[in-house]
This record gives structure tokens, C-alpha cells and sequence, in this order.
């Protein structure tokens, strides 16, 4: 039986160290970007499930400050259209004396590429005023469009779903 040089033998241990480091690499990297994207869509599933509760738990004693609530959750043209429309809002909160609370929040991605993502949130809440003091059921179904902005996810466009 022939034996293999001490060189050969170094040389093929060699390239074997090499290629066991490149493989643990890849396989690294892999992990890494996969633990990412799933740390991203629940942080986008966090966004959008907190846009939901904000827009629905409003009242007419904390208007301004439920209102800046959604809006530092907004981004692009809904912060602006948002923006324009809080006044209105506010108005009609103070006169209606409306409070709107949750019991029931659901959200999950519809898509996501990258730097953007769809998400789906359900809300059952109750709906009290002057009027209605033991509150009415009300349930909203929101799809909202949400863009990574730096390390956070804003809420940029949103459409009611019957």
C-alpha cells in the first residue's frame, strides 16, 4: 500500500479546511439574511397592528394626542393627507364627545419585497357617545401599504376592506 506525502496529505487537508470555512460562510449568511426577513415581517405585522389600534382607539378628551399618535405612525401622502384632515377630525371628536375603543386585533402580511409590505388588520372594538353609553360594536378591516424608513415601518397608504 503506497502512502501519501506529508505534503500531498497537507496540501488536501488544506483545501478542505478552505472549503469547510466557505461553505460555513454561506451557510451563515443564509441564516442571517433568513432571520432577517422574518425579524422584518414581524416588525411590519407590529406596525401595521399598532396603526390599527391607533386609529381606533380614539376620544374626544385625548384628541390631539391620539391624533399625533397615528400620525407618527403615517409616512408620505397619508401623514400629509392625515395632517390635513386632523382639525376636522378633532372638531367632530369634541362634538360627537365619541369614544372608540379595542377588544380584538388580527394582523398578517398579505407581501412583502424589501423595503415594503402589505398587511392585512382586523379590529373589533365598541364605538360609546352621549347617545349610545353602552357603546355600539364596530368592526374595521384596514390594507395597509407600509415602507421601512430607516430602521422603523410607517404606515404609507391604507384602504378600508369591506
Amino acid at each position: 500500500m503506497r502512502r501519501l506525502s506529508p505534503q500531498i496529505a497537507t496540501i488536501v487537508l488544506g483545501v478542505l479546511v478552505v472549503a469547510l470555512a466557505v461553505l460555513t460562510g454561506v451557510y451563515s449568511v443564509r441564516v442571517y439574511h433568513g432571520k432577517d426577513a422574518s425579524d422584518q415581517r414581524a416588525k411590519a405585522t407590529q406596525s401595521a397592528r399598532q396603526m390599527g389600534v391607533n386609529l381606533m382607539t380614539i376620544s374626544s378628551s385625548s384628541a390631539q394626542k391620539d391624533i399625533d399618535r397615528i400620525m407618527a405612525g403615517a409616512t408620505g401622502d397619508l401623514k400629509n393627507k392625515l395632517g390635513s384632515q386632523a382639525k376636522t377630525l378633532m372638531d367632530t371628536l369634541k362634538q360627537t364627545q365619541a369614544k372608540s375603543t379595542v377588544n380584538q386585533v388580527e394582523a398578517g402580511v398579505v407581501s412583502m419585497d424589501g423595503d415594503s409590505a402589505e398587511v392585512m388588520v382586523s379590529l373589533n372594538g365598541t364605538v360609546t357617545n352621549p347617545k349610545v353609553k353602552d357603546g355600539a360594536p364596530r368592526a374595521y378591516r384596514y390594507l395597509m401599504e407600509l415602507s421601512r424608513v430607516g430602521d422603523r415601518w410607517l404606515v404609507a397608504n391604507l384602504e378600508v376592506v369591506p
